[in-house]
């Protein structure tokens, strides 16, 4: 990055609220830190949010389990609240198993989550970390 480009680089958001927890990789996991994210989101003055975050939360959540979990690792769940979004990320580590958009077949029981995500987030994406990864979803703040 040159200089110029460092110089015009716009300032991240100031994060005005945040939430972190880590979960162990069971079931009861996705529950709780579904509840957990609309009870957070609703905290923060947001109750139209709530629901959509709760349900990112979920299909994230639950891809974190089937397709991220590791034996003895944990994984955690971060909502942060700036003035423009709401930023789910879900981590896990598993950094080998990135996930992807994918159609179903109709009659498939499984293999919808990162739609419903994708249909609720106004940007969603996967970032790399030293083990595993992060999949996050933004929510723009109206």
């Amino acid at each position: 990055m040159t200089a110029a480009q460092e110089l015009s680089a716009p300032a991240p958001e100031p994060v005005l609220r945040e939430d972190r927890v880590d979960y162990a990789p069971t079931a009861r996991a996705v529950s709780l830190s579904r509840h957990r994210a609309a009870r957070m989101v609703l905290q923060w003055g947001h109750p139209g949010m709530a629901g959509d975050a709760a349900l990112i939360v979920s299909e994230l959540a639950t891809n974190a389990l089937l397709h991220g979990a590791i034996r003895g690792r944990l994984f955690r769940v971060h909502l942060t609240l700036t003035e423009f979004v709401l930023r789910v990320a879900v981590s896990d580590p598993r950094g080998e198993q990135l996930p992807c958009l994918r159609r179903p077949d109709s009659d498939d029981c499984y293999g919808r989550g990162l739609l419903i995500v994708a249909q609720l987030a106004d940007h969603w994406g996967v970032e790399p970390r030293t083990v595993g990864k992060s999949v996050f979803a933004e929510l723009s703040v109206r």
